[in-house]
């Protein structure tokens, strides 16, 4: 299915990227997916074909996009390896590695979690969020690593989508970020809403949105004349809103190392170890694990925790950071 999408620049986007440009203005599209349509001759800039997404746009261009949707009621399977932690008839508990998407999306239709659980489970799995989310109950961000429960039956996935409803699923993760949270230990809440400048990421609001209960503490503090401070904090959720912990910390004024959506693009330090310089640039997303799940069995009304250690690149940095304040 083909739509055409049409852009007028105004003052304010002058002298951007046509890539960034449209990234931000059309919905779940990701830069990556902006640039196969503008290699695919879909994108006209004042009535000719553009093939450069590095185009710099000006006050008074037309821009239109052909947007082509591919038919995505049929799940592609793909063999991908996954770290499944436990598995009964009812449900499994997955271990999602930092970089992968769990469900489709505009421009990402391939190579995600539901992807990998298709190939594996066939149609195994429960329904109830459709072709395209097999036994997918919640979900975690694409640079966010850890524990999710899948559901294998419509009545799991249901049972388990009220307890995420009521929220009596209990999950902490743990993160670094820059600086030392004050107090160090406490509640934030608040409403989260979409940002109204850049519709992918979310913000906090006074007036509209859902509400947003993150509890957290500080595990540590690290500082040395080598590194600034940073802190290993826990953070257990009390509701599930998009981004809530990378958000939530925005608006404590700190941010998750390695989170450049919502902490700063670019960082300058007076003096740093170099080590930890080389680990922090080799960063490609924020250091962020869902470590813990607790809830209740579907059908055998047990009580059912789950723990997960953090990902290897977070472990290297939590030794770094130890051998550099001991």
């Amino acid at each position: 299915m083909n739509n055409a999408i049409k852009f007028s620049i105004t003052k304010k986007n002058v002298g951007e990227r046509l890539d960034v440009f449209l990234s931000k203005n059309i919905k779940d599209f990701t830069r990556s997916y902006i640039k196969k349509l503008i290699t695919a001759r879909n994108v006209k800039l004042n009535g000719k074909i553009l093939l450069s997404a590095s185009t710099k746009v000006k006050e008074g261009d037309q821009i239109l996009v052909k947007v082509i949707q591919k038919n995505t009621d049929n799940l592609i399977a793909n063999k991908i390896d996954l770290k499944i932690i436990y598995e009964d008839k009812d449900l499994l508990i997955v271990n999602k590695s930092k970089g992968m998407v769990v469900h489709p999306g505009a421009g990402n239709l391939e190579n995600t979690l539901a992807n990998a659980l298709k190939f594996k489970y066939k149609n195994n799995l429960s329904n109830r969020g459709g072709n395209l989310r097999p036994g997918i109950v919640h979900r975690i961000d694409k640079n966010t690593s850890g524990l999710l429960v899948i559901a294998k039956n419509n009545l799991s996935h249901s049972n388990l989508s009220k307890q995420f409803a009521n929220h009596s699923i209990k999950r902490k993760y743990n993160c670094l970020v820059w600086g030392v949270l004050r107090p160090m230990q406490g509640t934030i809440k608040t409403l989260i809403s979409r940002n109204k400048k850049n519709r992918k990421l979310m913000t906090v609001s006074d007036i509209n949105g859902k509400l947003a209960i993150t509890n957290y503490k500080t595990l540590r503090v690290f500082y040395s004349n080598e590194i600034p401070k940073i802190s290993f904090i826990e953070c257990e959720l009390e509701t599930g809103r998009t981004h809530q912990i990378r958000v939530h910390l925005k608006y404590k004024k700190t941010s998750i190392l390695g989170d450049k959506e919502y902490g700063k693009n670019k960082l300058k330090f007076k003096k740093i170890n170099q080590d930890f310089l080389e680990s922090l640039e080799k960063l490609n997303g924020q250091v962020l694990h869902a470590k813990t799940l607790e809830f209740t069995h579907p059908s055998t009304n047990k009580h059912m925790k789950f723990s997960s250690n953090v990902p290897n690149e977070f472990k290297k940095l939590l030794h770094l950071l130890e051998n550099l304040t001991s």
